[in-house]
């Protein structure tokens, strides 16, 4: 329940969209935008299945091209704040087989936190990546990742998701993944 396999492991990215970047105070931004790329492209090294969700795309613009460029063009589309009140989220993350949720995207306190509380009520373990989730105030992120300890989700970090999916440095990853970080 606290150690996170990758051979039961899905990386969701949620909205992180161009006119919500704009938001975002710079400094946070660019620390999300590297550590969501370390965690994207250690998902392809590692064989992890990659879901990425879009906010009413119409308003708020496609997933930022440098993210992008590490997706393929399927990405969520939703209206709702949790990911999991559209059914093609839902389906998508079913048919992965994977239970635990490595949870990264903005804001922290409003989508990225009503996904985590759905994803636990739906008996899936999330991993909620602290560097890689953002709010335009940091108190909103504070409290966004406080109330989703309390409902039961993982806070943790980039670094420690990493070597929890390598386990071993002998792993045949190891040196890929760990060029990502250094």
């Amino acid at each position: 329940m606290f150690t996170l396999k990758r051979d039961d492991a899905v990386l969701v990215v949620v909205d992180i969209q161009e006119k919500l970047v704009k938001v975002m105070p710079e400094k946070v931004y660019e620390k999300i935008k590297k550590n969501v790329k370390i965690l994207l492209e250690a998902a392809k090294i590692l064989n992890i299945p990659v879901i990425y969700t879009q906010q009413y795309t119409k308003g708020l613009g496609e997933t930022v091209s440098e993210l992008k460029q590490y997706l393929d063009d399927s990405h969520v589309e939703k209206l709702t704040f949790s990911c999991c009140k559209e059914q093609t989220f839902l389906d998508k993350l079913k048919a992965t087989g994977k239970k635990s949720v490595i949870l990264t995207g903005m804001e922290a306190h409003i989508c990225v936190l009503q996904t985590a509380i759905d994803l636990i009520e739906n008996q899936y373990n999330v991993f909620t990546v602290a560097d890689a989730v953002c709010s335009r105030l940091k108190d909103n992120w504070k409290f966004g990742l406080e109330y989703m300890r309390d409902a039961g989700a993982k806070i943790t970090v980039v670094e420690t998701v990493l070597f929890q999916l390598l386990e071993r440095s002998d792993a045949n990853e190891f040196k890929e993944v760990q060029k990502l970080i250094k």
